[in-house]
């Protein structure tokens, strides 16, 4: 019900925004100071682990862009809900993405900008919210970007996560370590009536909605 309910509000929207899914230049990534033009060999991102309330196994895929400036994750399962017949442990969704990165010899990346979109049916006065992390595997997490979103609203919405240049945090050169994206999503009724419902979803039906990470690359030191 609240698929086909979010799919027939939400297809105008989602019509008029494809074009804006696609990757954009970040400050740093291509054009920014001591910024590397994307290497042109194979980029490839495999999901290692996926675990949470929000992503069950094989709920989720990653695709690289053509030019290899940023590849996208798409969820099919990941929504939060409250009031109306939800349970209280469906306000809050978690998903915690571990990625396999492969670059080409001689590069190493970092993440300089995310941006999510998804789609809101928030009554008035419920809020939703939708928060991230990330870090490489053995390195310290990055506190939690978070953005709030608060009805009426019955449309896609979308926030960004942006990382200046001086902060970015690249993986070590030369090793292997998994990528991973912390990310949650919660609806609360707030002053809504509770009797009637609110959701927050990241997810898609149809590949047309997702989140899209953007590269910044740089060269390794020759050994």
């Amino acid at each position: 019900m609240i698929t086909t309910l979010r799919t027939a509000l939400g297809a105008a929207a989602v019509a008029g925004s494809l074009l804006a899914l696609l990757p954009a230049p970040v400050a740093g990534a291509a054009g920014g100071p001591g910024a590397v033009v994307a290497p042109s060999d194979e980029v490839t991102v495999d999901v290692a682990t996926i675990n949470g309330s929000g992503c069950r196994p094989g709920s989720a895929t990653v695709a690289v862009a053509e030019d290899n400036s940023a590849f996208t994750v798409t969820y099919s399962e990941y929504l939060a809900m409250a009031g109306g017949k939800s349970a209280p442990t469906d306000g809050r969704k978690n998903c915690l993405l571990s990625l396999l990165v492969h670059v080409p010899q001689g590069y190493t990346y970092a993440v300089a900008q995310v941006d999510y979109r998804g789609f809101g049916s928030l009554q008035k006065g419920a809020i939703g919210t939708q928060k991230a992390s990330y870090y490489f595997q053995g390195m310290k997490q990055t506190e939690y970007r978070t953005h709030k979103f608060r009805g009426a609203l019955e449309d896609n919405w979308q926030a960004s996560d942006t990382t200046g240049i001086e902060a970015l945090v690249f993986a070590p050169c030369g090793e292997q370590r998994n990528f991973n994206i912390n990310t949650e999503l919660r609806a609360e009724v707030g002053t809504s009536d509770t009797s009637k419902t609110s959701y927050m979803a990241l997810d898609s039906t149809d590949g047309s909605i997702n989140s899209v990470y953007h590269f910044s690359w740089k060269k390794c030191p020759g050994r």
